[in-house]
């Protein structure tokens, strides 16, 4: 399918576009979080359930809160809850993301990184849960009422209310599958390495994230505990690193192609040309978007860019979006045997008007090579197609994207 045939019909939705942050927020979940907090008694308790998954902040690194999260709502699937490839199979927006998350309470406990081979008390039953292939049921000593403030930020998903926990136990043994116990019964295996054996035997990133958070993988003496924003971003890059390894001697895909895909405010274009592995992952951030919060202001750009041998340093401006996107990109080149240069486009409209996490971006990239995509006759002018539905010039892009200053142009570009 050419280019232009492929994007037709994709014009933008001003109307939509003009909707503001506020008109989009749902208070129902803000009496949702009333509920909960008349629910649980002043003086704490036990609270009983089966818990999904875990949490470890980052506040106060070395010694951190670290949380086992459990669905305060007994009838619900506990599974759902769990951030998941799922939930984009789902099609979740953003109020349902927040309702899922505000019904987890986090009941957390103050503890040291250092965890090293640890399997009881507090901790070790929160690494019961972290290993486990399937919700666990637990019983937490609770010691006051909830804290209803709920946590956001750009790469974890939402937390929702957070309990201090004296006590955690397991009201059933957990089954811990084959490929995970042998990470953690192989004491001299570092983390990298471990990461990318459960990779290829099948756990997907989500998995992998919530062992590495616990300090369940790596050397015995090394196992600390991880804060979930750094562990998400930490599977991302090394299993990103793992896949440019595999497609590094590949031959190169033969035609420019491009994809689109669009969720939660976020419209992605996905471009692939021919040659060795190169990957850019541009932001354009829409005012009145959820970290561009002026609706007066200005689009607000960031860029981040690899060539053939990989970064050296961490990505400072896109921080873990770029190795969300990326690892969608050499998932794709990967499945197909090929490598090529990758341009990834991010546009946050003002629908995004609640931060949910990295995973929305990993799983629109993902999902974007769902179709055949168009075909360009040139990077070039695939982006020149591409740019007329962007919220900026094709001089501004050019000035922060270095893959797109480096293709051919000509006099009228530089003359907007």
């Amino acid at each position: 399918m050419r280019l232009d045939d492929y994007i037709e019909g994709m014009e933008r939705d001003a109307a939509a576009e003009r909707r503001h942050l506020a008109e989009e927020k749902s208070y129902e979940i803000l009496d949702y979080l009333d509920d909960v907090s008349a629910s649980f008694d002043s003086d704490g308790g036990s609270f009983g359930s089966e818990a999904p998954s875990v949490f470890v902040s980052h506040t106060g690194y070395p010694e951190v809160s670290t949380g086992i999260l459990s669905p305060m709502d007994s009838e619900g699937d506990p599974e759902s809850f769990a951030t998941s490839s799922a939930w984009y199979g789902e099609g979740l927006g953003i109020e349902n993301v927040l309702q899922r998350r505000t019904g987890l309470l986090n009941s957390s406990h103050r503890a040291d990184v250092a965890v090293h081979d640890t399997w009881d008390g507090f901790v070790g039953t929160q690494r019961e849960v972290a290993i486990a292939d399937s919700p666990v049921g637990v019983e937490i000593g609770l010691s006051g009422n909830p804290d209803l403030e709920w946590d956001l930020d750009d790469v974890t998903t939402p937390t929702g209310p957070q309990a201090n926990a004296d006590t955690a136990k397991l009201t059933e043994n957990p089954h811990v599958p084959t490929q995970v116990q042998k990470t953690l019964e192989d004491d001299d295996w570092q983390a990298q390495g471990a990461m990318t054996y459960l990779y290829r035997r099948g756990l997907d990133v989500y998995d992998i994230n919530n062992i590495l958070s616990v300090g369940a993988l790596g050397e015995a003496d090394s196992r600390k505990l991880v804060p979930t924003r750094w562990s998400i971003t930490a599977v991302d890059d090394t299993i990103g690193q793992y896949l440019r390894g595999q497609i590094r001697n590949n031959p190169s895909v033969d035609k420019p192609r491009v994809w689109m895909n669009e969720y939660m405010g976020n419209r992605y274009w996905v471009l692939l040309a021919p040659g060795q592995w190169e990957f850019e992952l541009v932001e354009m951030k829409s005012p009145g978007s959820v970290w561009n919060p002026d609706p007066s202001g200005q689009v607000w750009m960031a860029s981040a860019h690899e060539g053939y041998e990989g970064r050296t340093g961490y990505v400072e401006e896109t921080a873990g979006a770029y190795y969300a996107a990326r690892l969608g990109v050499l998932e794709h080149l990967h499945d197909i045997g090929r490598q090529a240069k990758a341009l990834v486009l991010r546009e946050v409209s003002d629908e995004y008007w609640a931060p949910v996490g990295v995973w929305q971006i990993r799983e629109s990239v993902r999902n974007a090579f769902d179709g055949e995509g168009g075909l360009a006759q040139t990077l070039h002018g695939a982006v020149s197609e591409i740019v007329p539905r962007l919220p900026v010039s094709e001089t501004a892009l050019r000035r922060k994207s270095e893959m797109v200053a480096g293709t051919q142009s000509n006099l009228s570009a530089f003359t907007e």
